[in-house]
């Protein structure tokens, strides 16, 4: 009887252990929520604990961020500017390979993407996920007309889309479940559902409209019982122009309104933060917190810098520039009990990465013909170097003028900034073709070592002249460009003279 009640007893704890053992494996295998927030023309600089000694605006819910999770402290955006970076993002793809090859689209013109090209949202919902994107898409609108059914066309700079107009080519058809937002700035007043132009509002009421939207959301699915993880992207469209803080945030920062309009976008994150803290979904929520590009010169940078505040912590350049003030982004990652609190990497990352990452945290291998400028960060996130098939990082300005980082190296096929900043190509006739900078010791790009390191010069070329004749810039078998042709200089090099 005795040696009966053990056995039974023995059984009963293992069966106990069993299904502890099963409980823990089912929640670390279960799929993360994932929160993607993308700023709108936030520089590095302005993230106050990023840059301590040089940032004077207050951020205390992104700050918050970087003491729960890991900041990467060389993440660049696929671009310097808006469209090419969401490009990027959305495929794992840099966008000079699609028909973008300078500058943004304007709307009122066919989806970008080319439509056998699947999306990380494609990807996702093909993993369970719910999906939603909330902000600003920015790879163009075809509308169309709801009574004619035939395509608008835009009239001038400041035409909106009808109320009614539909998109038959929009976030939803591109793995989207759901969109609440706008196209680019210059037509925030036209909001979106879904497919269609459903109202105006003014430009001022659009941040808080997001902000309302993305906490709905995220409620919204933590009272939802089918156990499916939900994909919740916030392109935001601040801090960009139009620079409109609400009436409760003006003045707040006493540096003017676009630091008051960062601390308002400030408490958009903190609010969606605490809207994943007050529905019990932060455990197992992967927060992941950027921005598109460099702060815009539309922020007045040299007023600001008066006051003490630096845009971009000290790197060269801003918005649209090939030096890294241009695409040098905040990027920051919480996942509780996955990545360490408090912690940084300096791994050199892209975001174009987003893809092959959401790829292995998912276990899912990235479809064929996608994702090939795309890196899985996932080890950095665990403390863990990254084993990069990519050899470097391909930098691009508004004006379509190339970048190539290589570790410590970074070249770049211009002679001024590539962008808007001082000198331009047509103010740099008399400086060198090219510019090179050792990023480890002139991280500030101060010191042009083109004409004095020229082996180095020619060695990062070759790379990024590979990487942009393969199609790709990962391992995989080869792939094609949407062009035929990619103009790679700019300014043609002269030919140097035959020695007789």
């Amino acid at each position: 009887m005795n040696k009966l009640k053990i056995n039974t007893t023995c059984l009963v704890l293992i069966c106990l252990g069993l299904f502890t053992w099963s409980s823990s494996a089912q929640k670390k295998s279960k799929k993360p929520n994932i929160v993607f927030i993308v700023c709108d023309d936030l520089g590095y600089g302005d993230v106050q604990s990023l840059a301590p000694e040089t940032s004077k605006i207050k951020t205390p819910h992104i700050d918050q961020l970087t003491k729960e999770g890991m900041t990467f402290t060389d993440a660049h955006s696929g671009s310097a500017v808006c469209t090419p970076t969401r490009y990027g993002i959305m495929t794992g793809r840099y966008s000079w390979r699609s028909k973008l090859q300078s500058g943004v689209v304007q709307g009122f013109a066919p989806n970008l993407i080319a439509k056998d090209r699947p999306t990380i949202a494609n990807f996702l919902k093909d993993q369970g996920y719910h999906t939603a994107i909330i902000g600003k898409w920015h790879l163009n609108f075809q509308y169309v007309d709801s009574i004619s059914n035939t395509p608008i066309a835009k009239k001038s700079k400041k035409h909106l889309p009808p109320i009614g107009s539909t998109i038959p080519d929009g976030p939803i058809h591109r793995g989207f479940d759901y969109y609440h937002g706008f196209h680019h700035a210059k037509d925030m007043k036209a909001v979106i559902v879904n497919d269609k132009v459903v109202l105006y509002d003014d430009e001022i009421n659009m941040l808080p409209r997001l902000t309302n939207q993305s906490v709905k959301y995220i409620t919204d699915q933590a009272k939802n019982k089918d156990g499916k993880p939900f994909f919740l992207y916030v392109p935001l469209g601040s801090p960009h122009t139009p620079i409109v803080p609400s009436k409760e945030w003006q003045g707040k920062s006493g540096l003017g309104d676009y630091a008051d309009f960062v601390m308002q976008t400030d408490a958009t994150v903190g609010a969606i933060t605490e809207a994943l803290k007050a529905n019990g979904l932060s455990e197992n929520t992967l927060v992941i917190f950027t921005s598109d590009n460099g702060t815009s010169k539309a922020a007045n940078i040299e007023g600001l810098a008066e006051k003490g505040h630096i845009v971009s912590a000290g790197y060269r350049g801003s918005k649209s520039d090939l030096w890294d003030g241009g695409h040098r982004v905040p990027f920051i990652v919480k996942w509780p009990n996955e990545v360490k609190p408090n912690s940084t990497s300096d791994e050199l990352i892209c975001l174009t990465d987003i893809y092959a990452t959401f790829s292995e945290i998912t276990n899912m291998a990235v479809p064929s013909k996608s994702g090939e400028d795309s890196v899985s960060i996932l080890p950095a996130l665990h403390g863990e170097d990254i084993n990069s098939t990519r050899a470097g990082v391909i930098h691009h300005s508004i004006s379509g003028h190339f970048a190539y980082r290589l570790g410590k190296w970074k070249l770049l096929l211009a002679k001024g900034s590539g962008g808007w900043s001082s000198p331009r190509e047509r103010e740099a006739s008399d400086m060198p073709i090219a510019q090179l900078y050792d990023m480890e010791n002139d991280p500030a790009e101060t010191e042009n070592l083109y004409e004095k390191r020229p082996e180095i010069a020619e060695q990062l070329l070759k790379q990024l002249e590979l990487d942009i004749k393969t199609g790709r810039s990962t391992k995989g078998e080869f792939a094609e460009n949407d062009v035929d042709k990619i103009v790679l200089w700019k300014t043609k090099p002269k030919r140097k003279k035959s020695k007789n």
